[in-house]
């Protein structure tokens, strides 16, 4: 039991995360393309493969507005649909 009550043995460090913050966004600015992406998700029986397009362009609105640290989409896991391709993908 005394254990238990040993409280200050250890000290916990917290560290921040790997790619910096990720705030909430408080006002909206990327909800419409939040809602694409989820509807999308609800469309699809949430297979996250077939909504890519939707979730970089919420990733990019979060990117243009400050809510995420700035990365190449490249870098995300999206080189494949930069260039325009996706558009296409989108349209069929």
């Amino acid at each position: 039991m005394s254990t238990a009550m040993n409280f200050g043995s250890k000290s916990f460090q917290p560290r921040p995360p790997d790619k910096g913050s990720f705030p909430l966004d408080h006002f909206g600015e990327c909800e419409h393309f939040k809602e694409r992406f989820l509807k999308c998700l609800r469309d699809r029986r949430f297979e996250n493969a077939l909504c890519r397009s939707e979730s970089r362009d919420y990733l990019q609105c979060r990117m243009d507005r400050r809510l995420m640290a700035q990365e190449p989409l490249e870098k995300l896991g999206f080189g494949d649909l930069t260039g325009g391709k996706s558009e296409a993908k989108t349209q069929v």
